[in-house]
């Protein structure tokens, strides 16, 4: 494959066959009467577990917060289709408050109100992030329809899970940082406290390149989140929620479930060598290597743009637990780079750019086969992107976007 050979036409033609392949799949899942889809799960999936919080909230039973067993059966009683469900109540105590206001409806009409909900924000974050990209200006069929196929928001439906949250957030830090507003871009990506996972590859980028009005304004965010949820409930709530989260290991197979559904450097080593304590060494030396890599991208002299898109793939990769819905958030990394290759008709390697996004399409949907292969391929291809972005970082920063 060239990148020659992916014209704008033949993207068209390719994402709007896979739109309407997935499109269609949801529906034909979703038709079933009730609340069970026709592979037998609850409709909305990772959302009863945020019903359930919301539930708890309502109640003000900060002890329920963090007791699986007690969380088990309330959501049994809050919507009896969904028994035998069990989730790891690992989310900080603000975000029940954050979904108080669902819980006091059905659950079919929470669920409904949350998926449009989370349609607007994906949608409205892809034309923001659009307006800055002007060599895609000019194609926004092409944008509409990829943004359409992309299977991130296929299963951020498909779960209703908070995926979106994240994704505005990274959106507002990368528009604040397009206008050099440190504090502000701080602030966006500390709220991502509810979804720490995500924010550690910001937090190690930002403090190597001493970014200290962003780390400032991050730490600030972080807290008020955090303290929202203490105020409500208390400190023993917050000491549950740390145990929690100091525990996570033991819990990681209810946790994890399917680990071909995840698509970072750990699932990676993970799915790919049948020893633990050396899959996690591998992890943590190439998630270091990828952080060294995205870091010196950073305080390159190449385009905000592809420097927040290796801060994006690298936040996808290095994250120690990444599930498929997570991949939502690259969304303004592929935005930014599909704008920079369309403006630099890149030859060499570069020209490889297009390949690898163009390929994350189908690899994000088939990360089944790593349940056969061991190998999963989006992986490597991120990772491809990121070194590709690198071989570029001494680019003058106003040869491209933003």
């Amino acid at each position: 494959m060239s990148a020659s050979w992916l014209t704008p036409r033949r993207i068209r033609a390719h994402g709007l066959l896979l739109a309407v392949c997935l499109w269609t799949v949801y529906a034909i899942d979703m038709s079933t009467p009730g609340l069970r889809d026709r592979n037998g799960l609850i409709k909305g999936t990772d959302f009863l577990h945020f019903y359930t919080q919301g539930n708890i909230a309502l109640q003000k039973r900060g002890d329920l917060l963090y007791d699986m067993q007690a969380q088990t059966a309330l959501l049994q009683n809050l919507v009896p289709a969904a028994a035998g469900n069990v989730y790891v109540p690992l989310y900080g105590p603000q975000v029940s408050l954050l979904f108080a206001p669902f819980a006091r409806m059905s659950y079919p009409a929470a669920l409904t109100i949350w998926l449009w909900l989370n349609a607007v924000i994906y949608g409205t974050c892809c034309y923001l992030v659009w307006k800055h990209c002007p060599n895609l200006r000019a194609r926004p069929w092409t944008v509409l329809i990829a943004a359409l196929a992309f299977p991130g928001f296929f299963y951020l439906i498909l779960w209703g899970q908070t995926s979106g949250l994240a994704l505005l957030c990274f959106t507002l830090a990368f528009l604040a940082l397009n206008k050099n507003r440190l504090y502000l871009a701080g602030l966006a990506i500390g709220s991502l406290i509810f979804k720490p996972q995500l924010g550690m590859a910001a937090a190690v980028i930002f403090l190597f390149a001493r970014e200290w009005k962003v780390i400032a304004g991050a730490v600030l965010a972080a807290l008020a989140q955090l303290s929202i949820g203490w105020l409500y409930y208390g400190t023993p709530v917050m000491r549950e929620y740390l145990r929690a989260l100091m525990n996570v290991r033991d819990v990681l197979p209810i946790l994890e479930p399917r680990p071909h559904q995840m698509h970072s450097l750990r699932a990676f080593w993970s799915l790919l060598i049948p020893w633990p304590a050396l899959a996690f060494v591998l992890y943590g030396a190439t998630a270091v290597a990828v952080l060294a890599v995205a870091a010196r991208s950073w305080r390159s002299k190449t385009s905000l743009g592809l420097r927040y898109s290796a801060l994006m793939l690298a936040t996808i990769l290095v994250a120690p637990h990444l599930t498929v819905y997570d991949l939502l958030i690259l969304t303004p990394a592929l935005l930014l780079l599909a704008d920079w290759t369309v403006g630099t008709n890149p030859a060499g390697f570069a020209a490889l750019m297009p390949i690898l996004i163009y390929l994350c399409y189908p690899l994000f949907l088939l990360g089944s086969l790593a349940r056969v292969t061991h190998l999963q391929l989006s992986v490597i291809a991120m990772t491809g992107l990121l070194f590709l972005i690198d071989r570029d970082r001494n680019v003058p920063r106003n040869a491209y976007i933003a």
